[in-house]
């Protein structure tokens, strides 16, 4: 337990005033520090961090482009994608596995050389979040069109099993000993999955939640947030599915990460464009520490433990089209693709 921890604790007890533990607050200056400029003009979705290894993948379209995490030049690219979703790491297999939307495969590839190993047919439909379980040894993609999850075997890629879900699912954790969870965006729930039974173990209830999308886990304290469309943070306890809290967060997030050095949580919110900083002050206590400008669009976002920054993904939109009737997404204006570093300066 931290040291915050433990005041908050003693604040509950009336051992120490709530001055005192406003006083030992992590700073809130976050700010943007640098913007990594990559161009092009296609879309993307999440990005993930090989924090000993340096190296932050960011999905984009058709690749994967990786950068060096602390100085943002690139340094290598993962091409000839299809509609590139979500990025699962396995530093100590030297193996990462890629989700392609369109094509409906996953690609394996060697976080050495970057280079392409295989390519895995999904048994869904727009395999969306994905995610390395190394308690179960197991890939599982979580396929949005087809309300399903499937099952890799993470050494051979054999497919292993297809996992019914309730609804169309989000982004998934596992606290690696036997639990995995994912958010159900239009059901309003979150799932609780035995990765190596294949099976759907529990469901439950995320309201006053709506749409959620992003999820994170603190898994010393048993908690799983996830966030929502309607600028709501909810806490879940991972073991009985009790709703412990409910924080504001601004518009249009997609993201979450739980930073456990820190005791702190950043929901980024692409609409709004800012990052929400929520300090955890117990398990079942959380308070909005900082309300930080970000860009708009920047909705998805990945955590480096090491410095405690945060990078998210970003682009400027041109205007909305519609043609023959049908409303159009507005195009990502060339050259305007750019992954921001944001962090908190003494």
């Amino acid at each position: 337990m931290n040291v915050l921890s433990r005041l908050a604790i003693a604040a509950s007890l009336g051992l120490v005033s709530a001055a005192a533990l406003a006083a030992s607050a992590p700073p809130a200056d976050y700010r943007v520090l640098h913007r990594y400029v990559l161009g092009g003009d296609q879309g993307w979705d999440y990005l993930a961090l090989d924090a000993a290894a340096r190296r932050v993948y960011v999905s984009h379209g058709d690749e994967v482009i990786v950068l060096d995490a602390d100085g943002g030049k690139p340094v290598g690219r993962i091409e000839h994608l299809d509609g590139v979703h979500g990025i699962a790491l396995a530093p100590a297999r030297h193996r990462g596995w890629i989700s392609n939307g369109r094509s409906g495969e996953v690609t394996v590839f060697d976080t050495g050389t970057l280079k392409t190993l295989a390519t895995l047919k999904a048994s869904g439909a727009n395999p969306d979040a994905i995610l390395y379980d190394s308690a179960s040894g197991r890939v599982f993609t979580f396929n949005g069109r087809s309300a399903n999850a499937t099952a890799f075997d993470a050494a051979s890629g054999k497919l292993l099993a297809t996992i019914a879900l309730p609804g169309k699912p989000e982004f998934a954790v596992s606290d690696g000993a036997g639990h995995v969870w994912a958010n159900i965006e239009d059901k309003n729930e979150l799932v609780e999955l035995d990765p190596k039974a294949a099976v759907v173990r529990a469901t439950w209830s995320l309201a006053p939640c709506e749409s959620p999308s992003g999820l994170a886990i603190d898994v010393a304290h048993r908690r799983l947030v996830s966030v929502c469309d309607n600028q709501t943070m909810t806490v879940l306890d991972a073991d009985s599915g009790r709703r412990v809290a409910s924080v504001p967060i601004g518009k249009g997030p997609d993201g979450v990460v739980f930073d456990s050095q820190r005791g702190l949580v950043f929901s980024s919110n692409g609409e709004s464009g800012t990052l929400t900083v929520v300090h955890e002050d117990g398990p079942d206590h959380y308070r909005v520490l900082a309300t930080a400008p970000t860009q708009t669009t920047a909705r998805t976002l990945a955590l480096d433990p090491k410095s405690g920054h945060l990078f998210l993904s970003a682009a400027q939109f041109g205007p909305h089209t519609e043609q023959g009737g049908a409303h159009h997404h507005p195009p990502v204006l060339p050259g305007s693709f750019t992954v921001l570093e944001v962090g908190s300066t003494p």
